[in-house]
């Protein structure tokens, strides 16, 4: 066992759950829901031969697009011979939890739901099973090869009963075949190149499957936690000067890794290393925290604690006793806000962190523009060419999201119009558009506080004035800045409260 890995492991291990846990269920916390109808939304790992069925993926750093692969490379520094590092790959196994019936001859038939003689209710669904691969290699070990592990998960199923004969609960997995490459290289004294690949290795599936016939095959949520025993990880984010052309030498997919343990104190310089990362396919800060002031996980940890708590006391006694039957994770969440303290729920108001004073805009730029933070870049001026169209803020466009790949709440806004409000780029080189819908009866105020959508350009139409709808709105400049696609994982998401 490394020395110390435990300690560095207990602090990240919150975040980690928060980013295995992501979007695994949704407020209403219901399977009536139509937001928990499409799950399973990042770090997918599915077989090559489904993802690559139609093209090879396209790398990018946000793990919110279907992969076979998923790839970390840092920057390590290790001053003792005896360095090592240990590494745990992290993800969700599906399992479908079917109810099924007696049929009154000894045998049973599958239901989408059943109530037991105590009045209980039993819904079929689909649940998931956390699955842990841990391995520890020295420094000489990573150098001289590395080492690959199976990284995979049996197949299984579990009967279990209900009261007074009424039926039983099955729930089956299927096999999930994968493997993780751990390998470095040096690249100065004491300075190395870390490499983490995971690949699920299953090629049995039939490429024109739906997605939810292959989900089951997949790695979801899938992430890597690291630590080291006298090795320092170093920011790829904020590296220090004379490592910066190293760090944009790292080639992530489908991840990217942040350094853990406690933000450093004010003006302090050792910000730049930690001895622990996590790399996950939800763009996080370096140093992430989970809000001290949460009283729980609520599975959408970008929201605020005590609307979503505020929300689930508001749930009729039918919604709770649904959401409380679809899963079990749900109905400890309303279990505790229904017995939520009162002095615990008053710790959710909100809290002030920083009380660093806010700087004046230059002359020319909009308010929320923070100047110098992106040389050469203006969201709100810049423009994009879509279908030989340039694109910018005040553009009237159609919303075509693609059918892989997108954010499953993208897709609900198919084929209606909106207004561009600015264009911004990835720390990955991609392009995003953030856009308010037109019939979004909230539209302005959405574009007051900068609360956007984002699409990618080709997930656009443009229309001509001859398109737009009778009521234009003109561009607003000066709305605050919204989070940009750096600020978040994906689609305007900030997944765990820092």
């Amino acid at each position: 066992m490394v020395n110390g890995a435990g300690e560095g492991c207990t602090q990240l291990s919150a975040v980690a759950d928060a980013v295995l846990y992501e979007g695994y269920l949704l407020y209403p916390y219901r399977r009536s829901s139509a937001k928990n109808r499409v799950r399973w939304q990042f770090g997918v790992l599915l077989p090559r031969n489904w993802v690559e069925r139609d093209a090879p993926v396209t790398p990018g750093l946000s793990g919110s697009a279907d992969s076979w692969y998923q790839q970390t490379e840092c920057l390590v520094r290790a001053r003792r011979g005896d360095a090592a590092v240990r590494v745990r790959v992290r993800y969700l196994q599906l399992q479908h939890k079917q109810v099924e019936a007696a049929d009154g001859e000894g045998g049973h038939r599958p239901v989408e739901s059943l109530r037991t003689a105590d009045g209980a209710v039993q819904l079929s669904f689909e649940e998931a099973v956390p699955r842990e691969t841990e391995l520890v290699l020295t420094l000489e070990e990573l150098l001289h090869g590395g080492r690959t592990v199976a990284v995979g998960a049996p197949a299984g199923a579990e009967y279990e009963p209900l009261p007074a004969g009424a039926g039983r609960t099955v729930r089956r997995r299927r096999e999930v075949r994968a493997a993780t490459t751990v390998v470095a290289e040096p690249l100065a004294p004491e300075l190395y190149r870390l490499r983490v690949r995971t690949e699920n290795s299953d090629e049995g599936p039939d490429p024109r499957a739906p997605r939810a016939a292959v989900l089951g095959r997949a790695l979801l949520a899938t992430h890597t936690l690291l630590v080291g025993d006298g090795v320092e990880f170093v920011s790829l984010t904020d590296p220090p000067a004379a490592l910066a052309e190293h760090a944009r030498g790292c080639r992530n997919a489908f991840t990217f890794p942040v350094l853990g343990g406690q933000p450093p104190e004010s003006g302090s310089e050792d910000g730049a290393t930690s001895a622990s990362a996590l790399s996950a396919p939800i763009i996080l800060p370096d140093h992430p925290q989970v809000a001290p002031e949460s009283p729980g996980d609520l599975h959408d940890a970008a929201e605020i604690d005590e609307i979503l708590t505020l929300r689930t006391m508001l749930l009729t006694d039918e919604e709770k006793a649904e959401a409380r039957a679809t899963d079990p994770r749900a109905a400890r969440i309303v279990d505790r806000v229904e017995t939520m303290p009162q002095e615990v729920f008053a710790r959710l108001h909100g809290t002030i962190r920083s009380l660093t004073p806010a700087q004046a805009p230059a002359p020319g730029r909009p308010a929320w523009w923070q100047e110098g933070g992106d040389d050469g870049l203006s969201p709100t001026t810049d423009t994009v060419l879509v279908g030989g169209v340039p694109v910018g803020g005040g553009s009237r466009v159609r919303l075509r999201p693609r059918g892989r790949g997108s954010d499953a709440q993208d897709m609900f806004l198919a084929g209606r119009t909106a207004q561009v409000s600015a264009i911004f780029h990835d720390v990955d080189g991609s392009v995003h558009l953030a856009v308010t819908v037109d019939d979004d009866p909230a539209a302005e105020l959405h574009g007051w506080y900068g609360r956007f959508h984002y699409f990618r350009p080709d997930e656009v139409e443009p229309l001509g004035v001859a398109d737009a709808p009778d009521q234009v709105r003109p561009p607003r400049p000066n709305t605050p800045r919204p989070a940009r696609p750096a600020d978040r994982p994906e689609r305007g998401r900030s997944d765990v409260r820092t």
